[in-house]
């Protein structure tokens, strides 16, 4: 009966895995078209083992009947599987031609490596939010509002090297691969912000896919300090395409599906065998 129980438990947290699985898969399927998106990878693990020991008194021939505690190891058992982690994929994305003056594409050229997790560096479009928090995104499909400045889709602020608003007052600007924005008379604006994540780690993606900086303070606008190793070019006229590869997401996804279904069918094996356990045995 107790082998039947853990049986449910491991079964379970199977079919948990891969639902949230399934669940990351179909946002990345259906982001394969949004600029700049991020696809999101996933990592199994299972639980921590733990030894089993059965329990017992022993008794002793005695006058007065002593018994003695023994411990019979019986073995580890494993209680199953977990998502352990949900990560972006900062790999860059095939660049495509737009022709409008506000779509704007990142390319890391070169990016230092993280000696603590093996990852590389990536950069990203600094945007304002109101009450002053700062997010990043490598979607640059901006547009000007009636103000002049230089917008997010959902109306938030690109950001300069200082962490201010971009006023270009109209389409009619260009801006070259440093990210030097000029007027269409050639008056210099300002520098658009570049920001540099050494740690991709350390960001968090939300639901409007933005990312914030978990750690203390933001990220380092390169426009303000020059780092070793680190090239970037920016491309007016062009976005950056999603790097969601569909035919591999596509495979993954049948993939964990069956092993749900798998998981399910090992559940409805155990509950018939908790159900004759019940309702026969329990006769006798």
């Amino acid at each position: 009966m107790d082998k039947v129980l853990r049986g449910f438990y491991t079964a379970a947290t199977g079919m948990i895995a891969q639902q949230r699985r399934t669940e990351m898969l179909t946002n990345n399927m259906s982001n394969a078209n949004t600029p700049g998106y991020k696809a999101d990878q996933s990592s199994l693990r299972s639980f921590p083992e733990m030894l089993l020991s059965r329990l017992e008194n022993k008794k002793v021939a005695t006058m007065n009947g002593l018994t003695l505690p023994t411990s019979n190891v019986v073995g580890a058992v494993n209680t199953g599987v977990y998502v352990q982690e949900i990560a972006s994929s900062f790999s860059q994305g095939t660049l495509q031609e737009t022709g409008n003056s506000t779509d704007f594409a990142l390319t890391d050229i070169s990016m230092l490596v993280n000696v603590e997790n093996g990852r590389r560096g990536t950069v990203f479009f600094a945007v304002g939010r109101p009450g002053g928090e700062m997010v990043y995104t490598r979607n640059g499909n901006f547009t000007v509002d009636q103000e002049g400045f230089l917008t997010v889709p959902n109306g938030n602020y690109v950001l300069d090297v200082n962490g201010n608003g971009i006023q270009v007052g109209n389409d009619q600007f260009t801006i070259d691969e440093t990210g030097a924005i000029r007027l269409d008379g050639g008056d210099y604006v300002t520098n658009i912000g570049i920001a540099y994540a050494e740690n991709p780690l350390a960001l968090e993606k939300g639901p409007d896919s933005f990312y914030s900086y978990l750690e203390d303070g933001g990220l380092l606008m390169l426009n303000n300090e020059a780092i070793p190793g680190v090239q970037y070019s920016l491309q007016q006229g062009f976005v950056e395409g999603s790097n969601v590869d569909t035919s591999q997401a596509m495979t993954e996804m049948l993939t964990a599906y069956r092993a749900f279904e798998a998981n399910q069918k090992i559940l409805q094996a155990y509950d018939k065998s908790l159900e004759k356990a019940v309702t026969e045995i329990g006769r006798v």
